[in-house]
C-alpha cells in the first residue's frame, strides 16, 4: 500500500454523481433580491424560506421563548382567581397583558401563528425529504469518478492478483460489513450509514407528532380537583368536582364514567432528626369501579403513582383533617353533625375553616338563625411552644379553637362563597360574661356552650382525616410520549451515525500489474472514515497482497501504512 490521503478540504464540485449530496437536506439556494416572477415568485419565495431549516429553528426558538411568559404570569386556564390578583395589583400592567394576551398565553393569536407555521414548516420539510430518501434506498449507490485521488480519504497500491478477483473480494467484504454494494464496470461502489436520514426524519416526524399531541390535549383535555373525607364517594361527572377546568373542545360527555370511595388515609412520619415531620407514608386506601355497573376493585393511591383508569389519572395531591363537630340548639337538639375539613396552612398541618349551620336552628326566642363558628386547628399543641402552631404533622395532641356567630350567613342570596370562609357581614358575634368574642379551645369531646341558652359546640372524640384528589384526562399524553422518546433516538441517531460511500477499482496497468484504489466520501469531515477505509484497504490487501514495484529490491513488502498525499498538508 503506497498512500492514503486525507485532506478534506479539497473540493469535490467535480466528482459528478459520486459527490452528490449525502442527506436529504434540501440545498440552499443563493435568492437575489426581490423574486421577479409576481406573485408566484414571492409565493416560492416564502415557502423556501418557511421550509428551510434555519427559519424552523428559529420559530422553534421563538416558540420557547413565547411559553416562557405563560410559566411566569397567571393564566385564566390555570386560574382565575391569581388573574384577578394580578389586575388587582397591576392596574397599569393588566390591560397591556390583556392586549398582548398573556394571560391566555397558549391560546393567543401571535403563539397560535407561531405554532402553525412551525407545523407547516416540519411538514414542508420532511415530505421533499421523505420523497428523495425513498428515491435513494430504490437506487443504487453511485459509480466512482475518474479520479478517486480527488476524494477525501484515499488509498492505493499494486498487486498480482486478477482485477476481477479483486473486485469480487471487494464485493464480498463490503456486503459482509453491511454496505450496500454493486459492481459497476472497472469498479464496486458500496455506501453505508441510511439510518442516518433514517433518524433525522425520525426526529422531524417526532417533532409533528409531539406538536399535534400537544394541540390535541390542550384542546381536549380536562383537569378538575376534588376534596374526600374519609368514607366520601365520587363519582366523575362535572357536578362532583369542586375544580373545574378544561380544554376549549372538550364535552363532559367525554369523561371516563367511574367512581370510587375513600376508604382510609394514612400519614406517617419521621419523628426526629433534621427531616423530623417529613411524610414517609402518604397513601389513600380506596375502592373503585369502571363504568356505571362495574366490579369494585380495592388499590392504593400514593404521591407520584396515580390510579389510571382509561384515559384518567387520579393523583393524590393534598391531605389534612376533618375533625367531627356535633351543633345542638337551646333545647338540646342535634341541628349539625358532620365532619369538616379543615385547609393546611403550613407542612405542620396547622388548619384552620368554619362550620355553617344552615338549616333547623332556632334560637332560644324561636326564630330561625343560621350560625356560624370560625375553627382553627392544631394536631399537635404544645403549651411550652407560646404559640398556636402545630409543632407536628401527626394527631399527639389535638386542640380546636373556635368562636362563633348568629345571624344570616348570606348563603341564600344567590351570591357564590367559600366553603372556607364566613361572611359575617349579616352576623352578630356571640359574646362572653366580660363582653368580649366568646371563644374556647376544645380537645376532642369538650363542648363550648354559647350563651342564653343558644346551644353548643362539640369537638367529637373523632377525627377524620381528608385527602385532595387531582383527576386528569388528557388524550394526548401517550402520544406525546412517544413522539418525546421517537425524538431522542432519531435525534441520536443522525447525530452519532455517518453516511458513506466507498468505492474500490481494479484495473490492470500498463506493466499488466493490476492497481487497486481505494477511496471514500462521508457527509461530513470525519477522523472515523480514513480509519474505517484504511481497515477495509488492510483486510482487502490481506486477499490481494501488493506486489513490489518495478525499480524496487524483491525484499518482503512492509505493512500497510498512512501518509499524507500529494497536495495535502505536510
Amino acid at each position: 500500500m503506497s498512500k492514503t490521503e486525507t485532506d478534506t478540504s479539497q473540493g469535490q464540485e467535480d466528482l459528478g454523481a459520486a459527490g452528490s449530496q449525502l442527506s436529504t437536506a434540501p440545498r440552499e439556494e443563493q435568492l437575489s433580491g426581490v423574486p421577479a416572477m409576481g406573485v408566484v415568485g414571492w409565493i416560492r419565495w416564502f415557502w423556501r424560506q418557511l421550509t428551510s431549516m434555519r427559519v424552523a429553528l428559529l420559530l422553534l426558538l421563538l416558540l420557547s421563548l413565547g411559553a416562557i411568559p405563560g410559566s411566569l404570569i397567571p393564566q385564566t386556564g390555570a386560574d382565575f382567581n391569581k388573574v384577578d390578583a394580578f389586575r388587582e395589583a397591576h392596574k397599569t400592567l393588566a390591560p397591556v397583558y390583556d392586549k398582548l394576551g398573556l394571560f391566555h398565553v397558549y391560546s393567543s393569536v401571535w403563539f397560535s401563528a407561531i405554532y402553525i407555521l412551525l407545523f407547516i414548516s416540519l411538514i414542508g420539510c420532511i415530505v421533499p425529504r421523505a420523497w428523495q430518501f425513498t428515491g435513494q434506498l430504490r437506487g443504487r449507490p453511485p459509480g466512482a469518478p475518474k479520479r478517486l485521488s480527488r476524494l477525501p480519504a484515499y488509498t492505493t497500491w499494486r498487486t498480482t492478483a486478477e482485477p476481477e478477483d479483486v473486485r469480487e473480494a471487494a464485493l464480498r467484504l463490503l456486503k459482509r460489513r453491511r454496505f450496500r454494494a454493486h459492481a459497476e464496470g472497472d469498479a464496486v461502489a458500496a455506501e453505508k450509514g441510511y439510518l442516518r436520514e433514517v433518524g433525522n426524519l425520525i426526529f422531524h416526524i417526532a417533532l409533528i407528532v409531539l406538536l399535534v399531541a400537544f394541540a390535541w390535549g390542550q384542546m381536549y383535555k380536562s383537569d378538575g380537583t376534588k376534596l374526600m373525607v374519609e368514607g366520601d364517594g365520587f363519582s366523575n361527572a362535572l357536578p362532583m368536582y369542586d375544580d373545574f377546568k378544561s380544554g376549549s373542545m372538550f364535552q363532559p360527555d367525554e369523561l371516563v364514567p367511574f367512581s370510587f370511595d375513600l376508604k382510609k388515609f394514612t400519614g406517617t412520619y419521621e419523628t426526629s432528626g433534621p427531616n423530623k415531620g417529613t411524610p414517609r407514608t402518604y397513601q389513600a386506601k380506596i375502592e373503585y369501579s369502571e363504568g356505571a355497573d362495574g366490579k369494585r376493585k380495592a388499590t392504593t393511591i400514593k404521591v407520584n403513582q396515580p390510579l389510571h383508569i382509561g384515559e384518567s389519572k387520579v393523583y393524590l395531591v393534598s391531605h389534612g383533617y376533618a375533625p367531627v363537630i356535633t351543633v345542638r340548639d337551646g333545647k338540646g337538639k342535634v341541628v349539625y353533625h358532620d365532619a369538616v375539613p379543615l385547609l393546611p396552612l403550613d407542612g405542620n398541618v396547622t388548619s384552620n375553616g368554619v362550620v355553617k349551620v344552615m338549616d333547623g336552628y332556632r334560637s332560644p326566642k324561636g326564630l330561625k338563625e343560621q350560625l356560624g363558628f370560625q375553627a382553627f386547628f392544631v394536631p399537635t399543641f404544645d403549651p411550652k411552644a407560646g404559640t398556636m402552631m402545630s409543632q407536628f404533622p401527626a394527631l399527639l395532641n389535638p386542640l380546636l379553637a373556635v368562636n362563633a356567630y348568629h345571624g344570616d350567613l348570606g348563603v341564600d342570596a344567590g351570591i357564590p362563597q367559600s366553603v372556607y370562609q364566613l361572611d359575617t357581614s349579616h352576623m352578630k358575634a356571640f359574646k362572653d360574661d366580660k363582653g368580649q368574642l366568646l371563644k374556647k379551645l376544645l380537645q376532642p369531646g369538650d363542648s363550648m356552650q354559647l350563651p342564653n341558652g343558644a346551644g353548643s359546640i362539640t369537638f367529637d372524640k373523632e377525627i377524620k382525616q381528608w385527602a385532595g384528589f387531582e383527576i386528569v384526562q388528557e388524550p394526548g399524553s401517550g402520544w406525546a410520549l412517544g413522539g418525546a422518546i421517537a425524538a431522542i433516538f432519531g435525534l441520536a441517531g443522525s447525530l452519532f451515525i455517518q453516511r458513506r460511500r466507498v468505492w474500490v477499482r481494479a484495473v490492470r496497468g500498463a506493466d499488466g500489474v493490476t492497481v487497486v484504489e481505494m477511496a471514500g466520501l462521508g457527509r461530513s469531515e470525519s477522523s472515523k472514515l480514513p480509519e474505517e477505509l484504511g481497515d477495509l484497504a488492510g483486510t482487502l490487501y490481506d486477499q490481494a497482497p501488493g506486489a513490489p514495484d518495478p525499480d524496487d529490491d524483491p525484499s518482503p513488502i512492509p505493512d500497510p501504512h498512512v501518509v499524507p498525499a500529494e497536495g495535502a498538508e505536510k
